[in-house]
Formats: C-alpha cells, structure tokens, sequence
C-alpha cells in the first residue's frame, strides 16, 4: 500500500511570495496548497495525510505565532516553519519552545527550506505511525477480559507466575492461562515486547 501524497501548507500575506514559495515547493514534487491568513487555512478542510506549515510570522491581525498557539490548543498537531523577516531572538526562542521544526529570516536559501520541509514532514509522517500503533495497541486491549487486563500492569512488572497469583489471589495455572491469553491478543511475541506495547498505552507496570 502506498503512502498518500504529502501536503506543504504556505500561510503569508504576501503574494508574491505566496507564489514563489509554491513554485519552489512544487519543483521537488511536493503538492502545496497557498493561504492569505490563518483563518483561510483554518477553514479549509485538510486531508487526513502527512503535512507541515510554512507560516509567516507577522501577519494581519492574528500572527503566526497566534495560530501556532491556536492549533496546539485544538489539538491540532503540524509541524511548522516559520518565516519571517523581521524575526527576533525572543520570537525565535518562543516558537521554537512551542515545538516549530525551524525558524528561518527572510532571505534564506531555497535549500534551506527545502530542508526544514523534509524534516518537519519525517516528524509528521512518524507521529502519524505512532499514533496509529497505539490506536492499535488500543484496539487489542479492548480484546481483554477484566482478569487479563488486571494481570497485564503484574506481568510487565516482572513478577513471576507465583507472585502474580498471590497478587490477585487464583491459582498458577489460571495465571499461566491468561498470560498466554493476554500475550497473544496483544500481538507479544515476548515479555520485552509486551512491556514495550504497555508503555506506548501508558501501562506500566509497578510491584506493590
């Protein structure tokens, strides 16, 4: 199955470089779609494929660091670039805190920001697998019965079969059954493997 084809978004009041910018983003074969301010790129419907923002910092009414900040209070996450040429260091230190991919003053090297393009889509294309993996993950614990699910956060602790039967008070055999059971609804091939799909769901396993 392929990978859908990724999205460069521009946000800039200027059209002249609105238009540059997409000349430059189309000629490495990426698709980009322009924007004149934060509300038009807000209103338009975005596909559900791997993405990044390049965002002008110093805009008509809302700036780009205004809807940097709006998108991560909407749980919106993109990665962003920002560009700007009239950029600060105390602008600069506050977008890169809230998470941006680069900072870049206006002029910059096409190069550069071709770059930052790549990186910020690699960061998107990776948080868009690890949510998908703990969708799964999810999904698969769903699958188990109360009993697995309160043995789960005892066998990824480390105890052994006998202590996780003191614990929750059955038999071994009943335990050894639904470690088995519980490993195989997860898709655990081993325990480091299951400890590793506990901690992506935030199960994490404590002895008490």
């Amino acid at each position: 199955m392929s990978e859908p084809p990724s999205i460069v978004f521009v946000v800039d009041d200027d059209a002249s470089i609105r238009d540059a910018l997409k000349s430059l983003i189309r000629s490495v074969g990426l698709r980009v779609e322009i924007f004149r301010s934060p509300r038009e790129f807000l209103q338009w419907k975005r596909p559900d494929v791997p993405s990044c923002l390049v965002l002008d910092v110093r805009l008509p009414g809302e700036s780009g660091l205004d809807l940097q900040r709006e998108l991560a209070e909407a749980n919106i996450h993109i990665p962003i670039i920002f560009i700007t040429g009239h950029g600060d260091i105390p602008m600069s230190v506050r977008a890169m805190k809230a998470g941006a991919v680069e900072f870049l003053t206006k002029p910059f090297r096409d190069q550069d920001l071709l770059d930052a393009i790549q990186v910020a889509l690699e960061r998107d294309r990776a948080g868009r697998q690890r949510q998908a993996e703990t969708a799964m993950l999810r999904e698969r614990l769903e699958l188990l019965t109360p009993r697995e699910r309160e043995v789960l956060p005892l066998i990824v602790s480390g105890l052994l079969n006998k202590q996780v039967t003191a614990e929750i008070g059955t038999t071994e055999a009943s335990v050894k059954v639904h470690r088995s059971q519980l490993m195989r609804k997860m898709g655990a091939g081993s325990l480091p493997a299951l400890v590793r799909m506990a901690e992506k769901i935030g199960i994490s396993g404590s002895k008490r």
